[in-house]
């Protein structure tokens, strides 16, 4: 009887130690969650319309081309406030970040807990194709036809 006893509360003790586990091994998705919300909510309540609150873009300062990231600011405050088509007026590329974001920390935080490892293996392809992106992104938005890419 007191081995039955012994083997029941080893079983709850594991059981409470996997749930435990899992929150211990969410830790680190959980604290860059709150790192990206704790951005989000600071841009969302300094508002980078308004002049004086944020650096210029030096590029943009000196050269007057935009940099893929013009205008990154101001979509991710137009985000917090809800406002998705003034978001994609002001960086569609930046936007799109987000939203790969928000689906790679899903399925980060799902590996984690299934315990299983979490790997993501880029390759050369990819990278070339996401730099291409970027760059004909920054080209065309400096270009005359691109104007509707302007922040």
């Amino acid at each position: 009887m007191n081995a039955e006893t012994d083997t029941s509360a080893a079983t709850l003790t594991s059981g409470a130690g996997s749930a435990g586990g899992s929150l211990r091994r969410l830790a680190v998705p959980l604290g860059v969650l709150a790192a990206v919300g704790a951005g989000f909510a600071y841009v969302g309540s300094v508002d980078p319309n308004e002049p004086g609150h944020y650096p210029a873009c030096p590029l943009l300062h000196y050269t007057g081309i935009y940099c893929p990231g013009c205008g990154g600011l101001r979509s991710a405050h137009a985000l917090v406030h809800g406002d998705l088509t003034a978001a994609l007026g002001d960086n569609v590329l930046a936007v799109a970040g987000y939203a790969v974001f928000a689906v790679l920390w899903v399925v980060w935080a799902v590996r984690v807990v299934r315990g299983r490892p979490v790997r993501i293996d880029l390759g050369r392809p990819q990278l070339w194709a996401v730099g291409a992106v970027v760059l004909v992104f920054t080209v065309v938005r400096n270009l005359p036809l691109g104007g509707w890419l302007h922040p």
